[in-house]
């Protein structure tokens, strides 16, 4: 249980350290003693008062057992339990700093909501690898969508409505979430033994661009940069006014008129436009040299 190391600053540290058998610190998690009301409000005092970390020790091994319980009720998510302790372990911890023992409730009641959180959390964003709930209409449904699930199979209008009141939200959001619920992650890449079906369905076969392969772009890559290079040293090679011209008819962002640039240099605009042109022929010689 890694994060349980952010208790280093504590006394006795030996008790909370890294435990790789989960069965072994279940155990272990279940041999300290619970508090009694009286000595938990004691405990929570010291803290408060004199930021005695003993006591915010004490504090938060008696609760481990009550973080391990609330984790197995998020077993079906499918992600690793120990992951969901330990950041349920995180929460604990918040939840201890906040405590306010003359609040006049237990401790247990206060950190639910705490530990619960961080849980949550984890959940979101590891369940899937696009996530799946960002908004908190969406992270209300996903907790709940699938206690509301009377039978397999997709909700009927009639179900949607109900669940859509039950948990306050729009038909839709319900509709959608469960359209995120149903689906699920598959490879990028085929699997080397695979059905032809899951083959065919690879994303790599249909999102592939045919010209993204690294040597095709760094190839182009390497061919922009001589053009530009190029371009560069052929308009050092023009006349001042040529390049000029150039410059506000082609480079600039907002381009030049022929009879603006006309009543620039007291000529024509079709001497402009003849200047302009000729630019452009030496521009081209000197690239293709």
């Amino acid at each position: 249980m890694n994060q349980l190391a952010t208790l280093s600053t504590l006394p006795a540290i030996n008790y909370c350290a890294p435990i790789a058998d989960l069965n072994a610190y279940v155990r272990f998690a279940n041999s300290v003693p619970m508090l009694e009301e009286a000595e938990e409000k004691q405990l929570a005092l010291r803290l408060k008062l004199n930021q005695d970390l003993e006591a915010a020790q004490r504090l938060i091994l008696s609760h481990l057992r009550f973080v391990n319980r609330i984790a197995r009720g998020f077993a079906g998510y499918g992600l690793a339990e120990a992951d969901l302790i330990q950041e349920g372990n995180i929460g604990l911890m918040k939840a201890v700093k906040r405590f306010d023992p003359d609040m006049g409730v237990r401790l247990v009641s206060f950190a639910v909501h705490w530990i619960k959180s961080e849980m949550h959390d984890f959940i979101i964003k590891n369940w899937r690898i696009v996530k799946i709930a960002t908004t908190k209409a969406q992270r209300k449904l996903f907790f709940n969508l699938r206690n509301s699930k009377k039978r397999l199979g997709w909700f009927s209008h009639e179900e949607i409505q109900a669940v859509a009141k039950d948990l306050k939200v729009k038909p839709s959001e319900v509709m959608e979430m469960e359209q995120r619920l149903s689906s699920h992650d598959i490879a990028f890449d085929a699997p080397e033994e695979s059905e032809e079906d899951d083959f065919v369905s690879a994303p790599a076969l249909y999102l592939a661009a045919p010209d993204a392969s690294p040597e095709r772009q760094l190839s182009r890559t390497e061919s922009e940069g001589r053009e530009h290079d190029m371009l560069h040293e052929a308009l050092d090679g023009l006349d001042d006014r040529s390049r000029d011209i150039l410059n506000a008819r082609w480079l600039n962002e907002n381009k030049a008129t022929l009879q603006e640039l006309a009543d620039k240099y007291q000529v024509s605009a079709e001497r402009i436009r003849q200047l302009e042109t000729q630019a452009m022929k030496q521009l081209k010689l000197a690239i293709a040299a």
